[in-house]
């Protein structure tokens, strides 16, 4: 050794170099962050949040209030009918407002008096039908981006309706007077649901048959969770589908009708007779 002794180890001298100090060890909670958009293994800044994490969480908020109060383009989902050979009509609910149809959810059920002049029931001799009730719900931003695309998926899955209508400040039950209405035997009801901070572009179906004012939950089936990263629109519809031809032929809907479209079929058993969405 010469003169000044080194700030490093008596080691460093010789041809070691000194150990790199224990880093932390590895969070398994990491891994797993990939395979889910809820908020695990966030980590933490002293007694806090990290910061990139506080600012995920706020536009993942922002964007669930947008979907429950932005208003559907109800003019730009007709074109897109339009442009698939669809025609449709536009109605709106007794609520007057976003705020009334928030506060008051039994406005959002009533077909306001101007949509029964938009909504002629069917001649004597045309049998009712599928009518599909595209509604804003709350979340307009799941109804502007997959309404449109299931009609035409359900479409190739062989469901095809006789009506189209879109509905702004719609709740479930609203699909029910506008079927009872224009006659429809059943009807579909395309709906956002409520958000969450990692889906805030949820579609939900809710099929009734023989639809009236009236009719509870438990009348119904619903299929949710329809979004690209949720339940994709081609299985959605696969689902929706059966659950329409099932309908048809058992002549009901809700409790009485189970969902069995992903229970295989029993080799050798005959097909059932084919059904018309029509």
């Amino acid at each position: 050794m010469t003169g000044t002794l080194p700030d490093l180890p008596m080691h460093w001298d010789g041809d070691d170099a000194p150990a790199p100090p224990p880093g932390p060890a590895p969070d398994p909670w990491t891994a797993l962050r990939r395979h889910t958009p809820a908020r695990i293994s966030l980590g933490r800044a002293g007694t806090s949040l990290p910061t990139a994490e506080v600012l995920r969480f706020a536009a993942a908020h922002a964007a669930a209030r947008d979907a429950v109060h932005l208003p559907l383009d109800v003019a730009a989902l007709l074109a897109e009918l339009r442009a698939q050979g669809v025609e449709a009509a536009a109605v709106a609910s007794r609520a007057a407002s976003r705020a009334e149809y928030l506060r008051r959810p039994d406005l959002g059920r009533q077909l306001a008096p101007a949509g029964l002049d938009a909504l002629a029931p069917d001649g004597p001799g045309r049998p009712g039908g599928l009518c599909i009730v595209i509604g804003d719900g709350l979340s307009a931003t799941a109804a502007q981006s997959h309404a449109v695309p299931l009609v035409a998926a359900l479409r190739d899955a062989g469901v095809a309706a006789r009506r189209v209508v879109v509905a702004t400040q719609a709740r479930v039950a609203l699909g029910d007077a506008i079927g009872e209405r224009v006659g429809a035997a059943l009807v579909l009801v395309l709906l956002g649901e409520r958000p969450g901070l990692s889906s805030p572009d949820s579609l939900g179906a809710y099929l009734t048959w023989a639809p009236q004012t009236g009719r509870v939950d438990s009348e119904r089936n619903c299929v949710s969770n329809i979004r690209p990263a949720g339940l994709p629109l081609a299985a959605a519809a696969a689902r929706i589908a059966w659950l329409v031809r099932e309908s048809q032929r058992r002549r009901v809907t809700g409790i009485a009708l189970k969902d069995d479209s992903d229970v295989p079929a029993v080799a050798g058993a005959p097909a059932l007779p084919p059904t018309s969405a029509t």
